[in-house]
């Protein structure tokens, strides 16, 4: 037996591929889409598609009551939050449990106590697990002055209720400190409704490298080896890969002993993610994401493993189905997050997408939530989709993604394929050598200059190919003929078929 029917709480890319686990396990589906969504393919895929409400998150995607008021009347068993929005949230994953619906993820105790970086860091520690030297929660300017020299400049003041580099303010000297202890006080209690801050040591360029654990409710635990997210922009990743070129078997299997044990501890079930910092050949616990991560997807592609069909499993109780042993990665895979931004200044672009032709071929994936036609709305982040390349090694992965990345034609809004197509043709990223300052230290946006030159005289024979290429009359009426005989036949023609007749006789 298994859950009959499932709610998707997100949208975008990231429902459609909780979804298409859910198909190939025989689950019904229920979607919520936003005023902005109405049109997105993420409620056409469905089997169910409910309003949620305005297009701002707060109204909609992060609607705790209307949410859970849906799961109910629609019947559905089960909640799968995606990442973001109410992913890592307590009370939403209580509320659920309270209303007698399942929350696919770890338990709520445990979402909360990783939530508090301070909390995590002192439990990690517990459990054996390095941590970067700092400090516990601050009372002041004064306490954050006496760590900071503790500790030693440059130091990282965060906001313990953090993510996704917001209220991490770096500091050099003791000038500086008052302003970021405020920032990053009032940047925690903005976003994350809690004004706690700490110091660690920062670290200049690091490797940010992270885990991917399985657990089940019946305490087994294995890791599925590690990626690294290196290549960011503002501490947001942009280009993740698997494994690490800088981690070697014999630390993986080290690290791995000490990530399982460190799940164990807190009593984690699910998936999620343990971020570490890799420095002068050291390993230091960043945070733990309570979650599906983005970049679930190139662990797949090398262990072979479906992860969000784990999530749902294991949230229905069943035990893992793999020892230890048997994860073996194979192969190489990276994943380019595709943005609809500019990709010098990584400023977000909104816009509708005119043309749109995604790249295929041997060891790519693409995971989207767009179509032709589709405008990116401005309420919300502005990933078009990501793009996985795998090989049998490491170069290979690189050539294959430099090849996939030519292919993709994405024309009415600004993209970041040529910051990508720069980062996989510089030397440094060729060799491996790659850390958290990697766009800064190689000056990235002048080579991502050069490429937007190199890539406007393709842009101009694809113009020319889609604007020539219009179905003659006899095309247009045998189209329109088959849909409207598939609708005699087919009176039950899902929304998400008819779209893709439409999408193709246009």
């Amino acid at each position: 037996m298994m859950f009959k029917k499932i709610l998707v709480a997100n949208r975008g890319e990231i429902a459609i591929r909780v979804m298409r686990a859910c198909r190939e396990m025989g689950i019904k589906t229920v979607a919520i889409y936003s005023s902005a969504d109405r049109k997105a393919l993420h409620r056409l895929y469905a089997d169910e598609s409910y309003y949620v409400g305005e297009a701002e998150a707060r109204k909609s995607y992060l609607n705790m009551d209307k949410i859970i008021e849906i799961a109910k009347k629609s019947g559905a068993e089960a909640v799968h939050p995606g990442y973001g929005f109410l992913a890592e949230n307590a009370e939403f994953a209580k509320r659920c449990e309270e209303e007698g619906i399942v929350f696919i993820g770890p338990k709520p105790k445990v979402i909360e106590a990783m939530g508090s970086k301070v909390n995590a860091r002192k439990m990690m520690e517990e459990a054996g697990l390095p941590v970067v030297p700092g400090s516990p929660a601050l009372k002041d300017v004064d306490d954050a002055i006496k760590w900071a020299e503790k500790i030693g400049y440059p130091v990282a003041i965060k906001a313990s209720g953090g993510g996704g580099g917001i209220g991490i303010t770096i500091v050099w000297n003791e000038n500086e400190i008052e302003d970021a202890f405020n920032r990053s006080k009032k940047l925690g209690e903005k976003y994350f409704g809690d004004p706690t801050v700490y110091i660690e040591k920062y670290l200049p360029k690091p490797r940010h490298i992270e885990f991917q654990v399985l657990a089940d409710e019946h305490g087994n635990v294995i890791h599925m080896g590690e990626r690294e997210c290196s290549i960011q922009r503002r501490h947001q990743k942009l280009i993740e890969e698997c494994p690490s070129p800088a981690v070697d078997d014999e630390t993986r299997e080290k690290m791995g002993k000490l990530v399982v044990k460190g799940a164990k501890h807190i009593g984690y079930t699910n998936a999620g993610t343990m971020e570490f910092l890799y420095y002068n050949g050291q390993f230091y616990f960043l945070e733990m994401n309570t979650r599906l991560q983005v970049e679930h997807t190139i662990t797949e592609m090398v262990t072979g493993v479906d992860i969000v069909k784990y999530q749902i499993k294991i949230a229905y109780g069943e035990e893992l189905q793999h020892d230890q042993e048997d994860i073996v990665m194979r192969g190489h895979a990276i994943e380019c997050r595709i943005n609809a931004e500019d990709p010098i200044d990584f400023l977000p672009r909104t816009g509708r997408i005119i043309h749109y032709r995604s790249p295929g071929g041997i060891g790519i994936r693409i995971d989207s939530g767009v179509h032709m036609g589709y405008k990116i709305p401005k309420e919300y982040d502005p990933m078009i989709a990501k793009l996985i390349a795998w090989g049998e090694n490491r170069m290979e992965a690189i050539m294959r993604m430099r090849r996939a990345l030519y292919e993709y034609v994405i024309e009415g809004v600004e993209t970041n394929i040529p910051f990508h197509m720069a980062v996989l043709h510089h030397e440094a990223f060729v060799r491996g050598d790659t850390h958290t300052r990697f766009i800064e230290e190689h000056n990235i946006r002048e080579e991502v200059k050069k490429f937007m030159v190199e890539l406007h005289p393709i842009k101009k024979r694809l113009d020319e190919i889609f604007t020539t290429a219009k179905p003659v009359e006899e095309e247009v009426v045998a189209i329109a003929s088959a849909i409207a005989y598939a609708k005699m036949e087919e009176p039950k023609v899902s929304g998400w078929k008819l779209h893709a007749r439409l999408e193709n006789m246009k």
